[in-house]
């Protein structure tokens, strides 16, 4: 069977595309489930500090990624499996519930959609190997942290924590990097933003930059080594200063509304462990800039 798809990978492509689609259903699940369980714990561990005799209902304490079963968040009426297809019902149901007819939003599509695509991107890039599976995994949590830091403005340590591991450990097989590059990457990248936010809170006696960024730098820095973190760093800077700068523009917002950095990180790490390397090697010979940066070695 592996031989079969390893042989034929418009195969293999198909079914990492499926994948795909059905993790960004779940992803769907986790960008408006986990904030509210992470509010919940927030406000248990308010109630205890201030020894109060007041309980979460039960639904609440059993609410989870698994529990209650997949339901509209208008009527509460629980999905049938059929109108759970990704994009498929979505276009079906003319993206609307089946049973109060309310629009179901359209970032459930976009999710979807993106987790299939960025999916067999990566695969077609990688082939069928380690590194593409790493892939898949640095970017179904990328997804999850850009959409979650759209709504809420927070990067929660369980997704960037956790996919900061990960990348230390696939550095301890040179997938990307090596272990060196990689501690190295992820000690700069959370110190420059968090020395980057120092400077601005000495001047402006405010923050600027979220500590959700930083840990998310360090992330870079872990998947990709600290030399790829210029890249990085440049690009997601651009990012937010075209979309963000024009978001605030279009819609008359004042400058010092806060916009969140994270989405830009992603999409800056995501092009980074795809092509940046190729992307940096060529812009140091273009400046006759002799440095190797080799993944995995």
């Amino acid at each position: 069977m592996i031989n079969f798809i390893v042989s034929y990978p418009v195969v293999f492509l198909t079914l990492v595309g499926i994948l795909g689609l059905i993790v960004g259903s779940f992803l769907n699940v986790v960008i408006y489930r986990l904030p509210v369980m992470i509010d919940c714990v927030r406000r248990q561990d308010c109630l205890e500090f201030l020894d109060s005799k007041t309980e979460f209902h039960d639904e609440v304490k059993c609410y989870n990624l698994v529990r209650p079963r997949s339901h509209c968040i208008f009527c509460d009426i629980p999905i049938k499996i059929w109108h759970n297809i990704p994009i498929v019902s979505y276009i079906m149901l003319w993206g609307k519930c089946a049973t109060c007819k309310s629009r179901i939003p359209l970032r459930y599509l976009i999710v979807e959609t993106l987790a299939c695509i960025l999916s067999m991107m990566a695969a077609y890039e990688f082939g069928f190997s380690w590194e593409c599976l790493s892939i898949l995994i640095f970017t179904w949590f990328l997804i999850a942290v850009t959409f979650i830091d759209i709504d809420h403005q927070i990067l929660p340590d369980i997704l960037t924590l956790t996919l900061l591991w990960i990348g230390l450990l696939a550095s301890c097989f040179n997938l990307f990097t090596n272990s060196h590059d990689a501690i190295l990457g992820a000690i700069i990248g959370y110190g420059f933003f968090w020395l980057i936010n120092a400077l601005f809170k000495l001047i402006r006696h405010k923050e600027g930059i979220g500590h959700g960024d930083f840990k998310l730098m360090a992330v870079a820095g872990a998947w990709l080594g600290w030399q790829i973190l210029p890249f990085v760093i440049l690009c997601s800077s651009l990012l937010a200063l075209i979309i963000g700068g024009g978001y605030l523009l279009l819609k008359g917002k004042s400058r010092s509304m806060p916009i969140p950095f994270g989405p830009f990180i992603a999409i800056a790490m995501w092009v980074g462990i795809i092509w940046g390397f190729d992307i940096t090697q060529s812009y140091l010979h273009l400046m006759r800039i002799n440095l190797l940066i080799v993944p995995g070695i």
